[in-house]
């Protein structure tokens, strides 16, 4: 059986989070324990932030013109940008219908244990899973 790619991170309550899907865009960097492979090599986080500040600029504001060769850098950060924000869309929505299956689902505690999610911590994720397709499925 193939591995999945799991992200490892500390949450707000200082619980450690094992997931194959990426950690909330709100999360601190220093919380970010791992990420798998593919992901290191193409930071999300980071790639997602400009984007965001970027359309946050009010259309007021006259921008200066790029520079010769900066218009083609720009074109390619907005398309990579553009290709996480649908990857983590597809991620999110996949792991919604997961969620709202309504199968019984488990997560490995710190002690290696499985332990399966109670309808409070399914609620939790549910509401993680809408802000993330919220924010990237635009």
């Amino acid at each position: 059986m193939a591995a999945s790619a799991q992200y490892q991170w500390i949450d707000r309550d200082g619980r450690r989070v094992f997931s194959d899907t990426p950690p909330p865009v709100d999360l601190p960097e220093k919380n970010l324990l791992s990420r798998p492979r593919a992901a290191a090599s193409a930071p999300q986080r980071a790639a997602v932030a400009p984007a965001k500040a970027a359309s946050a600029t009010p259309a007021a504001a006259p921008q200066p013109p790029p520079k010769t060769g900066d218009a083609a850098k720009l074109k390619a950060e907005q398309e990579q940008a553009a290709a996480i924000r649908a990857d983590n869309c597809r991620r999110a929505t996949a792991a919604k219908a997961g969620l709202d299956s309504g199968m019984r689902l488990a997560r490995v505690n710190e002690q290696g244990e499985r332990e399966f999610i109670d309808d409070a911590q399914r609620d939790a994720e549910q509401q993680r899973l809408r802000q993330i397709i919220a924010s990237e499925c635009r």
